[in-house]
């Protein structure tokens, strides 16, 4: 799959074995992957780095997938949330989500369909 530009992306998981495949996907994909464990490690990097997506995995807590949007809009405007395993239609800081059991193609699909920063900008630059 073809990415017109790179993305920094955040990528949160509760559990770390969960989280190493998809990591891996994200970077075959072209982009730069930050991987953080637990809310906690998702808000310590949101204040040491800016990143132009947060992807929220399936294996964090219902809660944490609840709340974590809204501090990811709070401490950085630009970034936009894909929340893995979520209903983000009824939820105003989740710009995306995935169903339950969605393949990494259909979330890499998912994340070159949104109107993210560093993908307008390196289709821009493209033309």
């Amino acid at each position: 799959m073809a990415q017109a530009a790179k993305l920094k992306i955040l990528y949160g998981e509760g559990d770390e074995e969960a989280q190493a495949a998809p990591a891996a996907s994200f970077e075959r994909a072209g982009h730069t992957v930050e991987k953080a464990v637990g809310r906690k490690a998702v808000m310590e990097a949101l204040k040491k780095n800016a990143f132009d997506l947060v992807v929220l995995g399936p294996s964090l807590t219902r809660n944490d997938r609840h709340h974590l949007p809204y501090m990811v809009k709070k401490a950085q405007v630009k970034a936009v949330v894909l929340v893995m395993h979520a209903d983000g239609g009824r939820h105003p800081y989740v710009d995306a989500c995935t169903d339950t059991g969605a393949s990494m193609e259909n979330v890499l699909a998912r994340i070159e369909g949104m109107k993210i920063a560093g993908l307008m900008a390196g289709a821009a630059a493209g033309r």
